[in-house]
C-alpha cells in the first residue's frame, strides 16, 4: 500500500452543499467540486432540510462525475469512497451515504465513514502539507463551536464546546435581525470592516473561570434587546456599528480561549477550521495575538473553510490507512460528536 498512490473519492452532503472531490494520498487535491444551494435557501432565510435533500438527489451524480472528469480518472482508479455520515441534516446525509454505498458495493472498494467536524480540521492538512499534530484547533461554523486538542490523526481531547448557539448560528441570527439576509456571517464581517467595534458595549461571555466552553445566546439576546429598545425609542441605528460591536464580542471570546488553550496544552500551533474561519475579523485578531504570544496560527483558504469534499477526502485517507472502514449498513448520525469512536 505504501508503494501505491491511494486515490479517494469523497462525498459531502451534510447540509446545503453537494460536494465531491478526488484526493491522492490524503493531501493532494485532484478535484474539488462544490454545488452550493445558497441562492435557493436565501428566500427562506435559512436552510430548509427537505429542499436541501431534494437538491442533493438532483445534483449528486453530476457532481461526482464532474469530480472524476476534472481529476482525469474513472471509478476504476478509485481505491476507497469516503463520505460524511454525521453530524448534519439526516435527509441530506442519507443522500451522500446511499450514493457512497452504491459506489463502494458496485466497485468492490472500501467505504470510509468521516465525521464532518473532523473533516473541517483536516482541511488544514490540505492547505499546509507540512502540518502535523499535535496542535490546538478552534472549530467554528454554523453548527459547531469546538476547542479541541488534536493529539494525533483521529485522536482528540475535547477542551470545550458551545453550550447553546454555535458562533456561526449567532452570526446568522443577528444578520437576520439586521435585515441583511442569508448567510449572515460574510455579510456581518463585511459591515464590521467599516463599523465602529466600540460603539456598543455588548457582553463577552467567558463562563466559569478556566472554562473552555462557549455561550453566545446571551450575546444574541443583548443585541436583539438593543435593537428593539432603539426601535421603540425611535433612535437611529447604525447597522455597521452594531455588526462591528457584535462581531468584536464573538471574536474576542474565541481568540482569548484559543490562546489560553494553546498555552495550557503547550501547543505552539493553533489551527482554525469551519465556516467562521473565513471571518476576516477573527483572522486578524488571532494572527495579531498569536504573533505577540509567539504562536503559529493556521487558517485554511476560504474555499476550504466552507463545506467541501476535499477535507472529507483527506480525513477519509487517514481513516482508511488506519483500517477505519464501514460496513454497507452505515447509517446517518445527525448528532455525531467529534469524540465518538469511528465505526
Amino acid at each position: 500500500m505504501k508503494n501505491k498512490d491511494i486515490i479517494t473519492l469523497a462525498i459531502e452532503t451534510s447540509c446545503d452543499e453537494t460536494a465531491a472531490a478526488v484526493i491522492k494520498n490524503g493531501r493532494q487535491v485532484l478535484s474539488n467540486i462544490i454545488s452550493s444551494q445558497i441562492d435557493i435557501h436565501k428566500k427562506f432565510g435559512g436552510v430548509v432540510p427537505e429542499v436541501a435533500s431534494r437538491k442533493h438527489i438532483e445534483n449528486i451524480n453530476i457532481i461526482i462525475q464532474n469530480a472524476l472528469d476534472e481529476a482525469k480518472i474513472t471509478l476504476d482508479d478509485v481505491d476507497n469512497v469516503g463520505v460524511t455520515y454525521g453530524p448534519g441534516l439526516v435527509g441530506a446525509l442519507l443522500v451522500g451515504i446511499s450514493t457512497a454505498k452504491a459506489l463502494a458495493f458496485g466497485k468492490g472498494i472500501p467505504l470510509v465513514p468521516v465525521n464532518h467536524i473532523e473533516g473541517h480540521i483536516y482541511a488544514n492538512f490540505i492547505e499546509y502539507p507540512d502540518l502535523e499534530p499535535p496542535f490546538v484547533c478552534l472549530v467554528v461554523s454554523g453548527g459547531h463551536t469546538h476547542l479541541v486538542y488534536m493529539k494525533d490523526y483521529g485522536e482528540y481531547k475535547l477542551l470545550g464546546r458551545t453550550r447553546d448557539d454555535a458562533a456561526g448560528e449567532a452570526f446568522d441570527k443577528i444578520a437576520r435581525a439586521l435585515g441583511l439576509g442569508y448567510p449572515g456571517g460574510p455579510l456581518i464581517d463585511k459591515l464590521a470592516a467599516v463599523g465602529n467595534k466600540n460603539a456598543v458595549d455588548f457582553p463577552r461571555v467567558f463562563l466559569e473561570e478556566n472554562s473552555y466552553d462557549f455561550s453566545f445566546s446571551g450575546l444574541k439576546s443583548a443585541v436583539l434587546n438593543y435593537l428593539n429598545s432603539a426601535k421603540q425609542k425611535g433612535e437611529n441605528i447604525s447597522i455597521e456599528d452594531v455588526a462591528a460591536s457584535f462581531q468584536q464580542s464573538v471574536i474576542e471570546v474565541l481568540t482569548e480561549k484559543a490562546i489560553r488553550a494553546a498555552k495550557e496544552m503547550h501547543s505552539p500551533k493553533i489551527v482554525v477550521a469551519g465556516g467562521v474561519a473565513a471571518n476576516q475579523g477573527l483572522r486578524d485578531m488571532l494572527m495579531e495575538r498569536g504573533k505577540k504570544e509567539g504562536l503559529d496560527i493556521r487558517f485554511p483558504s476560504r474555499i476550504l473553510c466552507t463545506d467541501n469534499a476535499a477535507m472529507i477526502g483527506c480525513s477519509a485517507y487517514y481513516n482508511f490507512i488506519k483500517g477505519n472502514i464501514a460496513e454497507l449498513d452505515l447509517n446517518a448520525v445527525p448528532n455525531l460528536r467529534l469524540e465518538d469512536n469511528h465505526i
